[in-house]
């Protein structure tokens, strides 16, 4: 992974404003920035459908009702990464630092999938080095994409905004029998190679087995429905949870309005840390009690950026102060309805796939 180094300008000064104001929000309303008691109901009503939907599920006498249920449990655990896992990795979920580990660690693990490759990943690549190729590791570096201007342009690209809808289907499949997989060997396709201890390779090896018994194995033993009907219903929830996964996020850094800034030979940005946040992510319906209730905060992703160590519960009471300054020091700020951002995700991708080079459009509010 490329380290970069960053520029100082006009979002230097609006970040440091940003913490003084924020700073003296939860000074003054004498609260923490981690979760309150609309969090821990959050914790305990997301983990308690998990455990309720599985039941349901592994006790199912119809196999429409085992479908049902099956893919209820699906949409409750991603429910409980967009809203728990998520600030638990930045360690705002809960006051405890114990306890944000272990809710983490809880909630990812038992998906399958490595909490410590994907907090690795998250906080030390994505979080600072957004949409950089070749530091961000969410940068996609895939053959069947195009992403960025220095990814070679394929003929086939120039269908990728019809074929997308179907390769992201793939996605939470690709992520759990391939992606971590390939990083037990430090080989990514990806942008970025990592190391994992050898504790977490035992623990990435024994969570994906168990994952694979209890949503595949159990359900076989225990109901009446047969191999093809459970397999089905993996398959089925994989690209349920796929298909929304990327709809949240993949709307708020491929855009035609965002930016891939590009080091220069030293490895530095021509912009300040703060700015790169500002023009690498499109915010909708940042202000919706249901969208920050739902998604956890994530359809507010330069607020998080920004301030990830805020829980998403906070983020409603900010986002005027966070507006405010943005406008105050001529930093602009992508937010639209989701509609809108959909629609740019689209575009950005026929764009990339039929043009060489690329301009972001000009966002107007």
């Amino acid at each position: 992974m490329n380290k970069l180094k960053f520029s100082k300008d006009e979002g230097s000064e609006f970040y440091k404003e940003l913490n003084s104001e924020v700073e003296k929000y939860f000074v003054e309303k004498g609260i923490a920035r981690s979760g309150n008691k609309q969090m821990m109901f959050k914790i305990i009503l997301y983990f308690s459908l998990d455990i309720l939907f599985y039941t349901l599920m592994i006790t199912s006498t119809t196999s429409l009702g085992f479908y049902v249920f099956y893919l209820l449990m699906g949409l409750s655990v991603l429910l409980t990464a967009f809203n728990i896992s998520h600030d638990a990795a930045h360690g705002v979920a809960v006051k405890s630092k114990f306890w944000n580990k272990l809710l983490f660690s809880l909630s990812f693990n038992l998906q399958g999938n490595n909490a410590y490759v994907w907090g690795k990943n998250h906080n030390e690549s994505h979080h600072l080095y957004t949409n950089v190729e070749g530091s961000d590791i969410d940068v996609l570096n895939n053959p069947l994409f195009r992403m960025t201007e220095s990814q070679d342009l394929k003929w086939f690209h120039r269908y990728q905004f019809l074929y997308a809808p179907f390769l992201y289907l793939l996605y939470s499949i690709n992520w759990f029998f391939l992606r971590e997989t390939s990083m037990l060997f430090n080989y990514s396709s990806r942008t970025i190679k990592i190391e994992i201890p050898k504790i977490e390779v035992a623990k990435l090896i024994i969570y994906k087995l168990l994952y694979i018994g209890y949503m595949i194995f159990l359900p076989v033993y225990l109901l009446p429905f047969g191999w093809g009907t459970v397999l089905l219903a993996f398959l089925l929830n994989h690209f349920m949870v796929s298909l929304l996964f990327v709809g949240v996020l993949g709307v708020s850094h491929l855009s035609d309005y965002v930016e891939h800034p590009v080091a220069d030979d030293d490895n530095k940005l021509n912009m300040s840390w703060p700015k790169l946040q500002m023009c690498t992510s499109v915010d909708y319906n940042a202000g919706s009690i249901f969208f920050n209730w739902t998604l956890g905060g994530f359809n507010a992703h330069a607020l998080h950026h920004l301030l990830p160590n805020i829980c998403h519960v906070h983020y409603l009471e900010i986002l005027p102060v966070f507006r405010a300054l943005a406008k105050k020091h001529g930093l602009v700020y992508m937010e639209m309805p989701y509609r809108k951002s959909l629609a740019s995700h689209f575009r950005f991708l026929k764009r990339m796939g039929t043009n060489q080079s690329f301009t972001p459009a000009p966002f107007e509010r």
